[in-house]
């Protein structure tokens, strides 16, 4: 009989279905549905009494609200969401495992930084700005760069500008401000733009040049301030001038070949549903495990999405002081959404459900599974820079946007992103390899999704194989032998500031 249902834990009481199946459909010698059960929901494999645990992943998803038949389709109405694991209880590196599996390669070709750091995936002239006041004129300047500048500069990618709604109108002195200027001040040194971004700047507003740059870098040769230009053609020629500078400087950048602990990636999921946690985020986190044990930095993040396994997260961190790290940003995002007067459950999307999701508990075990089984090095606060390399924990929103955004701040050259329901996200400063969970999803976007990890549910490949498969694409694409699909089509997202501080 062919594989009609995915059981992933031998407590598990629930398994998922490979396809949907109709009522009546004898699942096994013992399981007939009682119902049409729609593909990756969840059917009872026993009965289930009113307030009795309902459990995938060995863990408990929710409480029965009702009384379940064996062979009942189990959908997000019928679970009571169960209190989250308490931060103060929890164990830390109880659970390091250091024996990963070996990578194929440990180099990749990439561009080595004047001020060191990681390498750069790609070579780009990057332009960040100071408000929101100089985007109108700068788009306009970008489009001449790009027409008149950029094809007589052969060795450069692109030219990518980081627009944002900050800067001014905003509480700059408030205490969680410290997000979006680190966020932005980290973007000035990302390693795709080789030490050659251009600052534009109005003159006015609250985010000085001062509170942006290092000192050495606040000068004539990286800065332009409207307001110090006589007019549209004066600015207009000052941006022109200072692009063509940086393009001659970074068109000497040249790929060599370098280990991969110079190369640091991104995890991010998206659309997730219930055969994420099966096929595509144990197969990313299989391919993270191969890059740690190549001295490589991996980054997993999404708050609400681990918080429910925060326990399980918490003892991989190699020692107390990264675990109450840990424990201190999930403490400030609980905070932040009760001030907000919501919970971790206002994650799940309908997409989500539609795809088998119940609640965030359930996502969050399918979400952690994208980190492997690597230690865990350090926490990271939204947009900081690591200082180790290794597996890391970075905390940001679950906002798919928001997440790539402080990812990228954090200096991520290249992210692998997970889908479940189909996205075309993407990000314009480095590329994104879209992984998706179930055949279904390539077959209906083959020109958007770069590597299908559906053969797993179906019996046709394993996660090892599928995660070795990602790892090849990663130093394919990281070293310039491959675009991704968003690269090809530019399917580019708006980089976008988490900015908890208030606006005035």
């Amino acid at each position: 009989m062919e594989n009609r249902i995915i059981k992933i834990n031998d407590n598990d009481n629930v398994a998922i279905t490979v396809n949907a199946i109709p009522a009546g459909t004898i699942v096994n010698d013992a399981i007939q549905a009682n119902q049409d059960i729609p593909q990756g929901h969840k059917i009872a494999l026993c009965n289930i009494g009113e307030g009795d645990s309902i459990v995938r992943y060995g863990v408990t998803l929710g409480y029965a609200l009702h009384s379940i038949k064996k062979g009942d389709w189990i959908n997000e109405h019928m679970l009571e969401l169960p209190i989250p694991p308490s931060l103060d209880e929890m164990e830390f590196a109880t659970n390091l495992i250091t024996d990963l599996p070996e990578p194929p390669v440990r180099t990749f070709m990439g561009y080595p930084n004047k001020n060191g750091g990681y390498a750069g995936t790609r070579n780009i002239l990057g332009i960040v700005t100071t408000v929101q006041c100089v985007t109108g004129v700068l788009n306009n300047a970008v489009k001449r760069i790009k027409q008149e500048l950029l094809p007589k500069y052969s060795n450069v990618d692109d030219v990518v500008v980081i627009n944002h709604a900050y800067g001014c109108g905003v509480a700059i002195n408030a205490p969680e401000a410290k997000i979006p200027i680190r966020m932005l001040q980290n973007m000035v040194k990302h390693p795709n733009f080789g030490g050659e971004t251009m600052i534009i700047s109005l003159g006015c507003e609250k985010l000085t040049l001062e509170m942006l740059l290092d000192a050495e870098y606040n000068t004539s040769d990286n800065v332009v301030t409207f307001q110090n230009e006589k007019g549209h053609y004066a600015i207009m020629a000052q941006i022109m001038k200072m692009a063509e500078n940086k393009l001659k400087k970074l068109n000497e950048r040249v790929r060599v070949e370098l280990p991969l602990s110079q190369l640091c990636i991104g995890l991010q999921c998206g659309g997730s549903d219930a055969f994420s946690g099966v096929t595509a985020n144990p197969s990313a986190g299989y391919a993270a495990d191969m890059l740690v044990n190549a001295g490589a930095t991996v980054m997993f993040s999404e708050v609400t999405e681990v918080r429910d396994g925060v326990h399980i997260i918490a003892e991989r961190c190699v020692n107390e002081e990264v675990g109450k790290k840990l424990a201190d940003e999930m403490k400030w995002y609980d905070q932040y959404l009760n001030n907000g007067q919501v919970d971790r459950s206002a994650n799940p999307t309908p997409g989500n459900k539609k795809g088998g999701l119940s609640n965030i508990v359930e996502k969050a075990m399918g979400s952690i599974a994208k980190s492997g089984i690597s230690p865990i090095v350090e926490v990271l606060s939204p947009g900081e820079r690591p200082m180790k390399k290794g597996m890391i924990f970075a905390a940001t929103p679950a906002s798919d946007f928001v997440c790539g955004s402080c990812q990228l701040s954090s200096g991520i050259t290249l992210q692998v992103f997970i889908t479940g329901r189909g996205t075309p996200y993407g990000l314009e400063v480095v590329p994104v390899i879209k992984v998706c969970s179930r055949n279904d999803m390539k077959d209906m976007w083959q020109d958007l999704i770069d590597v299908n990890a559906g053969p797993i549910a179906t019996g046709e490949a394993t996660i090892q194989e599928i995660g070795t498969q990602l790892f090849n694409e990663i130093i394919d694409v990281a070293s310039g032998r491959k675009q991704t699909f968003a690269e090809k089509y530019e399917i580019y997202n708006d980089f976008t500031l988490f900015n908890p501080a208030p606006i005035t």
